[in-house]
Order: C-alpha cells, then sequence, then structure tokens
C-alpha cells in the first residue's frame, strides 16, 4: 500500500477540516450564540478557499517570477492573459496557484488516446499514453512531449521543488517529483492542474 505524500495529506486535511468546520459554524444554534460576530457575514460563516489561505497558499503556489523573465514564444501582458483566461485559470496559469485536489476535470481522466494541452495557449502537452493513476488528487503524466514543458526551481516557503510551466507561453502546470516509486518508465510524476490543461480527442 503505497502511503500518500506529505503535501497531499496536508491538502486531504485542509480540505476536510474546511467543510467540517463550515457545517459546524453554520449550525442553527451556533449562529445563534454567534449572533453578529465579525467571523460571520450575511448569517453564514465567510470560510477563504484553500488558494486564498496565505500559510498554505504560500505552501503549495509556486512564485512567478522565473515564468515572467523567461522569454517564452507566446508573449501576452496580465491584461490580455485575463481577456482569455477565467479567473481562476488566470490564478493556476498566470501566477503560480493549485486547485484543490480531487476537484480537476482531468483527474480521473483515462482516455487512451488523445493529447493534453496547454490551457492557455493550446500547445500540446502530454499524449494519453503519458497519464497513469497516482491517487494523488491531481493528474499525473509519467512524461510530456518533448520540449513542450520547461522546468525551474521552486523554492517558495523554504522547500525546493521542480516547477514544471508551458514551454510555449510560460503557463504554470505544476511541479514534477521523482523517485516515488510508480511502475512507470520514468519514475516521475507530473503532478498537473486539471484546470492548466484541455484535451483533444485523436482524429
Amino acid at each position: 500500500m503505497r502511503l500518500p505524500s506529505v503535501p497531499t495529506l496536508i491538502r486531504t486535511f485542509y480540505t476536510i477540516s474546511n467543510a467540517t468546520t463550515s457545517r459546524l459554524f453554520n449550525h442553527p444554534t451556533v449562529q445563534q450564540t454567534l449572533g453578529s460576530s465579525p467571523f460571520t457575514r450575511g448569517g453564514a460563516i465567510g470560510l477563504k478557499s484553500m488558494p486564498t489561505v496565505p500559510f498554505l497558499s504560500s505552501l503549495f503556489s509556486s512564485s512567478a517570477q522565473s515564468k515572467q523573465m523567461a522569454d517564452y514564444p507566446v508573449k501576452k501582458s496580465d491584461d490580455e492573459w485575463r481577456a482569455v483566461l477565467n479567473k481562476e485559470q488566470f490564478r493556476v496559469l498566470r501566477t503560480g496557484g493549485t486547485e484543490s485536489p480531487f476537484t480537476g476535470a482531468y483527474d480521473k481522466h483515462s482516455p487512451t488516446t488523445g493529447t493534453y494541452g496547454c490551457a492557455a495557449c493550446a500547445a500540446p502537452l502530454y499524449r494519453a499514453t503519458h497519464k497513469f493513476k497516482s491517487g494523488c488528487g491531481w493528474p499525473a503524466y509519467f512524461d510530456s512531449i518533448p520540449g513542450a514543458v520547461t522546468r525551474h526551481t521552486d523554492r517558495t516557503f523554504g522547500m525546493e521543488r521542480t516547477e514544471i510551466v508551458c514551454s510555449n507561453c510560460g503557463g504554470h502546470l505544476g511541479h514534477v517529483f521523482k523517485g516515488e516509486g510508480y511502475p512507470t518508465p520514468t519514475d516521475e510524476r507530473h503532478c498537473v492542474n486539471s484546470i492548466s490543461l484541455t484535451f483533444r480527442e485523436e482524429e
């Protein structure tokens, strides 16, 4: 049995605790007790989602500095990116955010053919045959299309990880982890945000 990684455990704990806290504090009895407490908002507790909690955001997000400094074929200003990406896509792809685990459209997506591309610029990134089931809560790939993904050292929150971005536009994809023991040809896991991807069926 494979034990989940520490980041996965922290994410899962946060997701469960956030949901539990929400149910607890929105119980009628607790609401009556809290009344107009500054912790309530419009009669309900205003709990922040994972990406906006400073501690966890620092832990799981990536610095966008390396992407901004790099020279990618597709260049757009933040305003231009906002015009073609929705708010969540911009947060993940352009500021290095992370979507919550087990929520992405491609987490359990298991086609036998087709290509995963960048949601920002449509550049091909991964083949369907690169994808494998890791149980981590995000789409996992053991390899990418040659030259499609660029790696950067990410030292946010005092940790050293390897960030992966689209080589065409610099959009944040996720991180790559090595030596976890998965039975794949590379023993690597590209842990990618679903929202950073699109999928195209093979014609």
